[in-house]
């Protein structure tokens, strides 16, 4: 399923209620309950559309979690509860989030466009498609994966040192080629740095 590319704005027209989802569907989890559930149906249209998102949690500018799909699996506005609980208590890199580390805690979004798979050759090849500070990337070889948002481009401004550092994140080495290798590039639209717990649906 690849779902529907982000309309123009649409963030800035449901991203405090896409935020505000998130933010109850971590108080849930905190709360050890079930996964929040969500009525799609009192949701705007565009937040019923099968889209792909990832939820960034950071605490005091650091990252704290991040989970997403890189697939429309389901509504734009469940995915987001989804990836939301996801991100402050399954990602691997960090313990399960806390009451007490909730309270400073800033959540964004990045809704994705669907990849598209990217016929290279060499890493050279890619290095010349690769549009910085627009591209997402996405890496697939054998049993590694891995996904850089566009954003990592503030951390990695050059092409090389942004593909590198996706390899390393696979668990391959920066240095590694392979014609097996699986690429597809994407696109996002993505909300600033906020936190609400007050959630109502955006009818």
């Amino acid at each position: 399923m690849n779902g529907e590319a982000p309309l123009p704005g649409l963030l800035e027209r449901h991203g405090d209620v896409l935020l505000r989802v998130a933010a109850r569907s971590i108080d849930r989890g905190l709360e050890s309950a079930g996964p929040l559930p969500i009525d799609v149906e009192a949701y705007a249209p565009e937040l019923r559309a099968s889209r792909a998102a990832f939820v960034t949690l950071k605490r005091n500018g650091r990252l704290r979690g991040c989970i997403g799909s890189t697939r429309a699996r389901r509504p734009l506005v469940q995915d987001v509860a989804i990836n939301a609980r996801a991100a402050a208590f399954r990602d691997p890199r960090f313990k399960p989030l806390t009451p007490e580390e909730s309270h400073d805690l800033a959540i964004s979004l990045s809704v994705l466009a669907p990849p598209q798979p990217m016929t290279v050759a060499t890493e050279d090849d890619l290095l010349t498609q690769l549009r910085p500070g627009v591209d997402g990337l996405i890496l697939r070889h054998g049993g590694a994966r891995a996904v850089f948002l566009p954003v990592v481009w503030h951390s990695f401004p050059e092409p090389r040192d942004f593909f590198r550092q996706l390899k390393t994140k696979a668990g391959l080495a920066p240095d590694a080629w392979s014609p097996e290798f699986r690429l597809a590039r994407f696109t996002t639209e993505e909300t600033g740095m906020g936190d609400s717990r007050d959630a109502s649906p955006d009818l």
